[in-house]
């Protein structure tokens, strides 16, 4: 009952942070607006993501799409996180101290900042942690129910965020290194096998059909992102990540090699290793690499609780606690949307000396890219809703944004029913709609837009003006342009449908 209660208290603090590191400052980040937007798009696949996200978004586009259910569920998927390293404690036989110290490190950690945003990372971490959890209780028994289940969540991770496939490429070779690999004689593991593969067929039937965007879309990732990424950075990135932690991990890598109990886990060891090395080669993305981590906090919890039972080391464990408790304030101070931009902005030595001022272009800005990417959406919203009342014939108007999150912010925030933002951006190339005369658009522009005149659009409307701005230093896009074009000459919809054709066949 005790241990209940402990955890419950864990969980329900997890939900009171999650809602209290966000400043009423910001507002959703770009990304968090299209996976809201998918809930309108259901289908077994996306551009940008698997659908899992989108069912999510579903879910919370019927509870009211309000923004407690938007951040709830990666808050739910972190506290689930810290349930399934509590209970991967109790059956590698951890003491209350062991669940105690797990709890805390994954509780103080990365995960916070990650569980901020409506993203499929935060069930990314919860998958692996599930996968890693399954194997232990495989090896631990031996009982194939667990290769079923096992299939199962890595369908479901799959389904949610390709990157999970890390974990199997980095474990199958672990796996051959040690006994455990006398599981690739067990029948049962193959039926399982297809299991998985039979729940993600329609995700990868989706790909073939569409012939395969995910390819595309980690080409650009590549040429545009991952070629900024330093792999000495990375590292330095993984140990920030549970830097109150890092006693544990590095206490589970001495256990896996020398603790006689965790013999039978010893692949656990050889497995982070494998998919670190696999993470680095392809220079993905620190973030990519959290999942790795809880499970190990699981195996060095077990082990420091086991050796600090007797004598003076006892005295040691509310110092071990306290650790990652303290290690975490520092990063409480910086790590999060909970200072307004303008503090940011004068404290910028402290957020450089970390590389939280560096972007995904590789240059140094002067705040967070998913901070200056959570400002200025609402206000763009109110101000294409005041353009479009301006317009007499909103049904017969097209709003055309340059990118998926100006579309996504509008048509989350906007107040009109009429209004349904459109791009050629990421997933919106394939939303757009064809079904009524257009005869206005507005067209919504990001700030290096080089066509500022709009020589490209005068000579088919009647009118073309600037009607408003959306401007906002601290911003990503620090200014919005929103054009009015008036009385079209031409079938606009003709040439929506040609600009995307052309783009999906440059694609």
């Amino acid at each position: 009952m005790t241990k209940k209660i402990i955890l419950i208290g864990f969980i329900v603090f997890k939900f009171i942070l999650q809602y209290a590191l966000i400043s009423p400052e910001y507002d959703l980040q770009r990304d968090e607006y299209l996976h809201l937007d998918q809930a309108h798009h259901l289908s077994w696949g996306f551009q940008s993501v698997p659908p899992f996200t989108s069912w999510i978004s579903y879910i919370i586009l019927l509870l009211g799409n309000s923004f407690f259910w938007i951040k709830f569920f990666p808050a739910l998927f972190g506290a689930l996180t810290i349930y399934v390293v509590w209970k991967a404690i109790e059956e590698l036989n951890g003491n209350v101290f062991a669940l105690i110290l797990g709890a805390t490190c994954v509780l103080f950690s990365a995960l916070l900042r990650l569980n901020i945003l409506y993203q499929p990372n935060s069930f990314d971490v919860l998958c692996w942690t599930s996968i890693y959890f399954i194997l232990i209780n495989y090896f631990k028994t031996e009982n194939t129910k667990w290769l079923f289940i096992g299939a199962l969540v890595f369908a479901i991770g799959f389904l949610n965020k390709y990157n999970i496939v890390f974990l199997l490429i980095g474990f199958v070779p672990a796996l051959l290194l040690t006994k455990q690999r006398k599981i690739i004689l067990q029948p049962k593991l193959y039926l399982a096998l297809l299991l998985g593969f039979l729940l993600i067929l329609p995700n990868l039937l989706w790909q073939y059909n569409n012939n395969f965007p995910v390819i595309t879309h980690m080409t650009e990732l590549a040429e545009t992102q991952l070629i900024n990424v330093n792999r000495i950075d990375f590292l330095k990135s993984q140990l920030l990540f549970y830097i109150g932690s890092l006693f544990v991990i590095l206490s589970s890598f001495y256990a896996l090699l020398f603790y006689t109990p965790f013999k039978p886990y010893r692949s656990f060891f050889w497995s982070i290793i494998f998919t670190l090395a696999v993470f680095m080669f392809f220079k993905a993305k620190d973030y990519y690499a959290i999942g790795i981590y809880p499970i190990y906090i699981s195996f060095g919890a077990v082990y420091l609780g086991a050796i600090l039972q007797n004598g003076w080391k006892k005295y040691l464990k509310p110092v071990f606690i306290s650790i990652p408790l303290l290690l975490f304030i520092p990063f409480y101070k910086i790590g999060f949307p909970n200072k307004s931009p303008e503090y940011i902005v004068q404290h910028q030595e402290t957020y450089r000396k970390l590389g939280l001022l560096r972007w995904e272009d590789g240059k140094e800005h002067e705040l967070s890219q998913d901070f200056a990417d959570m400002l200025g959406w609402k206000e763009l919203a109110i101000k294409v809703d005041s353009v479009s009342k301006r317009l007499p014939n909103p049904d017969q108007t097209l709003i055309l944004c340059d990118n998926y999150g100006q579309a996504g912010a509008i048509n989350y925030y906007t107040k009109s029913k009429k209004i349904v933002a459109q791009s050629f951006d990421a997933d919106y190339i394939n939303w757009l709609r064809y079904n009524k005369k257009i005869v206005d658009v507005i067209l919504v522009k990001e700030s290096n837009d080089e066509d500022k005149n709009r020589k490209a659009e005068i000579p088919l409307f009647d009118t073309v003006f600037l009607a408003s701005q959306r401007i906002n230093k601290f911003a990503r896009e620090d200014t919005i342009s929103i054009y009015v074009l008036r009385g079209a000459k031409v079938d606009i919809n003709k040439r929506i449908k040609e600009e995307a054709n052309q783009k999906k066949n440059n694609h």
